[in-house]
């Protein structure tokens, strides 16, 4: 039975929660459950701490998980990341009080104020800087106004918590975040999540692409599916009248309305859009 780690609280759960359900996934239906065995599917879901979930992976305690990819870093864990799953985004970021910290390089022999030690360990020294890294957990914008470092290192979303401690970010961001299935980095376990692996990428495609209807004049046909190429090729399909064909394409979510209207001034009329649920591609 595959093991998969999932986290068990927050948007990120939440987030994961949905995207394992739309993938056929048995998932917990109260929050208090910490285990949940789907013998349909033969898999069990531990929900953990998303801070511990690489490290369980990383152990061979479960087979694989979702986490953030910036938690998978700064564990240090010998897990891999598998497959971007498009949601969770976040920003990790320096800042410092305007007028003492604006570079980078600046940083050198200050305290750096943060909650993700390995991380930001591993990006000074990847930049050659030597600086001391205070470990806290939760919030660390207030650690500059406490004196108890220089410069923090943090996850940045808007930016206004920090400019409600008097702070700017500077730099090139350290990382770009988001949800991240992540698997033991052992031979033969690329096999063991295959299924998993390939059946969230079909989430994602069923999330990031609609289908297209519609019906076209056959002397336009050419110039319609160069709107609407598909991912390998359009499906062309003869009507009772000769003079028409029914064209059907996967074509991008966003976008899908501007689309409709190039096909209808090009001339193709009964333009339908209907979601995917799921797909294998």
């Amino acid at each position: 039975m595959l093991r998969i780690a999932v986290p068990n609280k927050g948007t990120l759960s939440e987030a994961t929660v949905e995207m394992l359900r739309e993938a056929g996934y048995r998932t917990r239906r109260d929050s208090k459950e910490l285990v949940v065995a789907d013998p349909d599917n033969d898999v069990e879901f531990f929900y953990l701490r998303p801070r511990d979930i690489a490290v369980y992976v990383g152990s061979g305690t479960v087979d694989a998980g979702v986490t953030g990819r910036d938690l998978l870093l700064d564990s240090g864990s010998q897990a891999v990341e598998v497959l971007a799953l498009g949601f969770g985004g976040s920003t990790f970021r320096y800042a410092g009080r305007p007028g003492q910290v604006s570079r980078v390089e600046q940083i050198v022999g200050k305290r750096v104020a943060t909650s993700y030690q390995g991380l930001v360990e591993a990006d000074l020294a990847g930049r050659g800087i030597g600086a001391s890294v205070v470990r806290l957990d939760g919030a660390v914008e207030t650690a500059i106004t406490l004196g108890v470092a220089d410069v923090i290192a943090d996850v940045v979303e808007t930016g206004a918590t920090l400019r409600s401690q008097g702070l700017e970010v500077f730099g090139e961001p350290i990382l770009r975040s988001e949800a991240v299935l992540i698997r033991g980095d052992r031979p033969g376990e690329e096999q063991a999540v295959e299924v998993l692996e390939r059946r969230l990428t079909g989430v994602i495609t069923a999330r990031t692409y609609v289908m297209l209807d519609y019906d076209c004049p056959r002397e336009l046909v050419d110039k319609a599916c160069a709107l609407t190429p598909g991912l390998e090729s359009p499906t062309v399909s003869p009507l009772q009248d000769d003079a028409w064909v029914a064209v059907r394409a996967m074509v991008p979510r966003s976008g899908r309305n501007r689309l409709m209207d190039e096909l209808y001034d090009l001339g193709a009329r009964a333009i339908l859009v209907t979601d995917i649920a799921a797909c294998r591609l």
